[in-house]
Parts: structure tokens; sequence; C-alpha cells
């Protein structure tokens, strides 16, 4: 017998192929074990649906889809950065700030001061954020620390956060963000990280994936390779912020080692989206990012779309270049400002989104994978995405439970 069975709803399983959204219409789950026992049309469940499940829980026509994920986020920091806003509105830009002390730098100082506690707090706030709309996976990276000990504290935070509450968390070392004050010297700063601080993240079991920012002001494409390979020696799988200011090659370095995604692409070659396709890497377009530096390079959408490069979407909620921990938003920024469809896009923060983190048992609404769920006041699955500061989350289902 099933533990739960949601009856009279309408099912986006997200599954590729076949109907939009993979849609099914006066469909039903079953849930047992934490897991997903049946998807189908109601016709196929039989006439007594009470002996088939426990509790059975009649929607009444509204959606069910895949718990969302977000699987690129900055969530652990402390500090704010409000007055970088204002001088970005008077034509200081990105790379400015960051020359002159600020930007990620600020975020470092304010974080090494923090206490583990302090941490948890702030994060935790902001994570009730993303459980209010229905995600049940979540990416956290380190790179607020750039030293060995604060490091390891952005990351132990990460994975209290998921000890804490219904949240799947997957943790990935960023410590090749950016250089800190300690160092002059790029190179001698690489081989710390590759040697010292990697290492002793893994060595305490903290880390699920290694990152780096590919980019002129932070590091180039031979010292990420360095990064990837010694990652590669810890048998971790890689990502990569590339090509979000300009082209460094980036995104062909992250396919040369199969990397679970290359994350912004705004300045993406359009002939390198044929070597993301063919790595089965993740391109994870950041419209948050994009929207609050006020950009205008858009990511190449419509070349990955034509190579067939699966596009997840996030939020990259951070301090400074996309204070955001709204997912649905998230969506409708790469409808409006990428030109994705609703159903790219929704695809992009719960199948392709899997994806980009690895995982093969949650995304899509299928029999045998995680019961992680999501159920909406919606009648139509463009309804997340339409829809500007309206959260219709009616319920979301971790593992199987419903959460409170």
């Amino acid at each position: 017998m099933w533990d739960a069975l949601f009856i009279n709803a309408e099912i986006a399983t997200m599954r590729a192929g076949g109907a939009p959204y993979g849609l099914i219409s006066d469909g039903a789950v079953g849930v047992k074990g934490g897991a997903i026992a049946f998807v189908g049309p109601m016709r196929d469940l039989g006439a007594d649906i009470g002996d088939v499940a426990r509790n059975v829980h009649d929607v009444g026509g509204d959606l069910i889809t895949p718990g969302l994920i977000d699987c690129h986020t900055h969530l652990v920091w402390a500090g704010e950065r409000s007055g970088e806003f204002e001088v970005r509105l008077l034509g200081t830009s990105y790379e400015d700030i960051a020359a002159a002390g600020g930007g990620i730098m600020a975020t470092v100082a304010a974080t090494r001061e923090a206490s583990e506690e302090a941490l948890f707090d702030a994060a935790m706030t902001r994570l009730q954020d993303f459980l209010a709309e229905g995600v049940t996976t979540i990416e956290i990276k380190s790179g607020y620390g750039l030293d060995i000990e604060p490091e390891l504290k952005i990351l132990r935070v990460a994975r209290a956060l998921e000890d804490e509450d219904n949240i799947r968390v997957r943790t990935t070392f960023l410590g090749a963000h950016a250089l800190p004050p300690a160092f002059d010297d790029r190179d001698a700063y690489i081989d710390f990280v590759c040697n010292e601080m990697l290492p002793a993240a893994h060595d305490e079991g903290l880390v699920d994936a290694v990152d780096g920012f590919c980019e002129t002001i932070g590091f180039s494409p031979d010292q990420i390779e360095r990064v990837f390979e010694k990652a590669a020696a810890l048998d971790l799988p890689v990502k990569l912020h590339a090509e979000q200011l300009s082209d460094q090659g980036g995104a062909r370095l992250a396919a040369n080692y199969g990397a679970l995604s290359a994350d912004h692409l705004e300045y993406l070659a359009a002939k390198d989206a044929a070597a993301l396709a063919e790595a089965g890497t993740v391109a994870v377009l950041l419209p948050g990012a994009y929207y609050y530096l006020r950009e205008t390079q858009k990511p190449p959408v419509a070349a990955m779309r034509k190579a067939g490069v699966n596009m997840a979407v996030a939020t990259d909620c951070n301090p400074g270049t996309s204070p955001t921990t709204s997912v649905l938003l998230a969506m409708n920024m790469a409808c409006t400002f990428f030109d994705l469809t609703a159903e790219e896009a929704l695809a992009g923060v719960t199948r392709n989104a899997a994806k980009a983190l690895g995982l093969d048992d949650c995304g899509v609404i299928d029999v045998g994978k995680r019961a992680d769920l999501a159920i909406w006041d919606a009648r139509r699955p463009a309804e997340l995405v339409a829809s500007v500061g309206q959260n219709p989350l009616l319920a979301r289902l971790f593992g199987g439970a419903l959460c409170p």
C-alpha cells in the first residue's frame, strides 16, 4: 500500500519528449517510502483508490510539479553591499568596484569575521524564501572565505542547513573565486587552493563539486585547469563560472573536463555551444546577475538551443550582483531577458537543474524518483513563469513528506 496518493491533479512531470511539460491532465501521483510509486491518469488507478493508499489527497485540479532546484547560489555570507548598488547607478562598473577593494573582497572580509552561528542564522533566513517557493534541492558555493578555515566554515554551514531543514544541499568548493589580500600572485594562490584548501575541505567530506571564476578579474583558463586537475585527482566533478564578462574560453575548458555545468555564458561564442552539448555540460543561465548589473550582452540562447545544450536557470543568490532568493522570478527573467520559452524555464529549475548538480533521482516526476514535489494554486505550468511577485505554492513534499 502506498503512503499517500494525490488525485485530480494537473501534473507537469517534466519528462523530456512527448507532451509539453510532460503534462498529464486529470492525473494522480502515488508515493511510497519517499519515492514516487505511481504517476499517470486517474483512469489507470482502478475503481477503489482507498485500497491503494493510506492517505488520499484530492488537489482539486491544482498543478503538481517536481520540487524546484536552484543549482547556483552563494547562499552563505555576511555583510551587505547596497553601497555598490548606489555607485553602479552612477556609472561605476563592476570591474572598477572590484579593483577598489569592493565586490567579492568586501564580502570576504565580513564573512571571515562572522561566526558560524551568525552565518548559519543569516543563511537560514534566506533559505526560508527558497523553501516557500517550492525548492527542495539547492546548491551552495563557498568562495567568500579564500583561506582554509573560512572556506571550511562556509561549507560546514551549508551542510548544517541540510541537517536543520527539509532541503537537500549540494556543496561546491569555490576557492578560486578571487585573489585574497594575502596574495599578490595568482599562480601562488592557485597552488594554495590546489595543495591546501581543496584537500582540507575534501578531507572533511564537505565538497560535492569544485568551481572556479574564469574571468579577467578572476583566474585564467590555465589557472583554472590546475584546479580541475586537482579535482579530478580527488574524484570530484567540476563546474565553472565562464564567459560572464568576456570570452576567456572557459566554456571550452569546462567541456574538455566534462564539467557538470558552465554558468553565466553571456559572452559564450556560438561555436562553443556544440562543445557543451557534446560534453553533456549544462548551461546555467543567471538572469538575476544580468539584470542587477544592467548588462546588455545576452547569452546565445538560440545557438545553444540549436546545438542541443541543456539549459538550467538559477538565482545566483549572492550579496553583490544578484541578491535575490526567488526562483520564480529567475524563471520569468530568463524568459523576458533571454528569450527562453516557459517550458524551457521550468525545465531549467527541474530536470536540467538536476543534471547541473549531477543528480539523476530528482527533477522529474517518474516512478522510482524521489518524491520531492510542489503543489501549486495553478492550472497551467506557464502560470508559474508568467507572473511576477506572486507565489502560488500550496504545499511542498520532501522525500514524500508534506512539509509544514
